[in-house]
């Protein structure tokens, strides 16, 4: 008899049953469980998928799973950071914008995608630290200024109705609230940055917002953040940008600035409100930090 790589494994799911596609408890459990032996567990809250991770380390877990959406994700992966290199961790992608998902090679489908998983191809994938005061990890990216303010406004609905152009929808609506902030950004601890900006995004990921190409050549494996600034620049400029990041062509716009580094440092008066994977953390000067192959995914095999 063939046993799949994960079966052999202990291994835990947390579920958010809050997530986007999620209707009914009982059929995501029996879709969960063709895992084998899986221990499947519920979220209540906020924050419980961090918890529930660090208990299922604890109990010997050594696959933990999320089934959920992009901050579902998050949490799991700020609950195991601190012993990641020990045991592998999955996702069943069961949000609206499963912008991750995209990065590991996972089908849509809840079976489809637990099949994936269960043949157990694994992808070393980069980890990123944030100190803000506090610590925090995220795997795909990280937004500050103009993109928190879009991404307020792109709810579930709007994502829905209006597809790939649903960034590009927000964009606008969000321009009147425009506002820059006086920003220095250091750059692996050499190169510093003074820049008027709207927007500062930190990725390890490619996607935002449901599919939208916020950093085209992005890698998890590289051992890189990809930095995406949008300066100061007039509101018809701004929209410009908006547009051309909608179809992810704003590398080579002259009003976006790009590097590459492994250690970023932001700094900026006011202070700009960052988010990871689409969670607020906080307002204060952050120091962000690649982990080169820190986790171990389960993700859809390579192409030759």
């Amino acid at each position: 008899m063939r046993w799949d790589k994960a079966e052999i494994l202990k291994t835990c799911i947390i579920c958010n049953p809050g997530a986007g596609s999620v209707d009914d408890h009982e059929t995501i459990r029996a879709q969960l469980h063709r895992f084998p032996g899986a221990e499947v567990h519920f979220t209540d809250g906020a924050g419980d998928a961090t918890r529930l991770a660090r208990e299922m380390l604890a109990s010997g877990c050594d696959t933990v799973i999320a089934a959920g959406g992009d901050g579902t994700l998050n949490e799991v992966i700020n609950g195991i950071a601190a012993r990641a290199s020990e045991i592998q961790v999955g996702l069943v992608p069961l949000g609206t914008g499963n912008d991750f998902a995209r990065m590991l090679d996972l089908p849509d489908g809840i079976e489809e995608c637990i099949d994936v998983l269960r043949a157990g191809h694994t992808r070393p994938t980069d980890l990123v630290r944030v100190t803000m005061g506090e610590v925090w990890y995220f795997v795909n990216v990280s937004a500050g200024g103009f993109s928190g303010d879009v991404n307020e406004k792109l709810t579930p609905a709007i994502k829905q109705s209006w597809g790939p152009l649903a960034y590009l929808r927000c964009a606008a609506e969000a321009l009147p609230e425009l506002r820059a902030y006086k920003t220095e950004i250091t750059f692996d601890d050499t190169a510093t940055l003074s820049l008027e900006l709207y927007n500062a995004v930190i990725a390890n990921g490619r996607y935002v917002a449901g599919g939208t190409m916020i950093a085209p050549e992005a890698r998890i494996d590289d051992g890189l953040l990809d930095i995406v600034l949008v300066p100061q620049n007039p509101a018809g400029d701004i929209a410009l940008v908006a547009a051309q990041i909608a179809l992810g062509r704003h590398l080579s716009s002259d009003g976006v600035v790009f590097r590459r580094a492994a250690k970023v440092a932001v700094k900026s008066t006011p202070g700009m409100w960052f988010n990871i994977d689409g969670e607020l953390i906080g307002d204060r000067p952050a120091l962000f930090e690649v982990l080169p192959h820190a986790l171990n995914f389960l993700a859809g095999p390579v192409e030759a």
